[in-house]
């Protein structure tokens, strides 16, 4: 089969349940539920075939039907708090193939990651084509941290050494995995059980892409960076 029938699919799991913000994957954010942000920025993409969301939650795929994504009924053994998210997407793969598709490439997308840019995922397409990559990240750059952890015997410096500080531009460039989404080749996905795998390449996205809900406090913070850089338009 040549490449041009294979397809690239996005596949966003968002299981019900949440602890920490009950209903979260479909709460509000600037007017649109927080899962149909995913949804639309899969659906934005050039090279983006088909998008997906698999859950085990009716109501959250009642909203992905909504907007316009196919849907997957995930069971619940697969739908706990301690459940991958590599166990959701190789169901998602078995079911996606099971209709007929060949997949290329299968991007997973975090659905509490409603920052990104249109181009980020084509961007990130072409970069694992281009390289011959296996797995690709998104991140973002932090160099300009000075990193601290608590050591035994208290604070510790990581990415510099407090007793002789250096100007912060000479601190190494680092990079935050920020889980906007990964880009893996279904072979490797099925035979490591891992999102990342082989030649891994990076996607490196600007710096305000970082956040994600996870907390109440992190819902006005994000409806605020989707307002002020302007994104929150780009939802037609």
């Amino acid at each position: 089969m040549a490449l041009s029938d294979k397809k690239v699919v996005a596949v966003i799991p968002a299981r019900g349940g949440s602890k920490g913000i009950p209903g979260k994957n479909i709460m509000s954010i600037c007017g649109k539920p927080l899962l149909a942000w995913s949804i639309k920025h899969a659906q934005q993409s050039e090279y983006v075939d088909s998008v997906w969301v698999t859950s085990d939650d009716g109501e959250i795929l009642s909203v992905a039907q909504e907007f316009g994504a196919e849907v997957i009924k995930r069971p619940a053994s697969l739908s706990g708090d301690k459940a991958s998210s590599e166990s959701a997407w190789i169901h998602a793969l078995d079911y996606i193939e099971e209709q007929g598709n060949q997949v290329e490439f299968m991007i997973g997308m975090q659905a509490t990651s409603p920052i990104r840019g249109e181009d980020d995922m084509d961007v990130a397409i072409i970069k694992m084509r281009n390289e011959e990559l296996d797995s690709l990240l998104s991140v973002c750059e932090v160099e300009d941290f000075f990193n601290w952890r608590m050591g035994d015997n208290g604070p510790e410096s990581i990415n510099y050494d407090y007793k002789d500080r250096k100007p912060r531009q000479a601190i190494e460039t680092r990079y935050l995995e920020n889980g906007s989404f990964y880009v893996f080749k279904p072979a490797l996905l099925r035979e490591t059980n891992n999102r990342l795998a082989g030649k891994i390449g990076m996607h490196v996205m600007d710096r305000h892409k970082m956040f994600q809900i996870d907390n109440p406090e992190d819902v006005v913070l994000c409806e605020a960076i989707l307002t002020g850089y302007g994104l929150s338009e780009t939802f037609s």
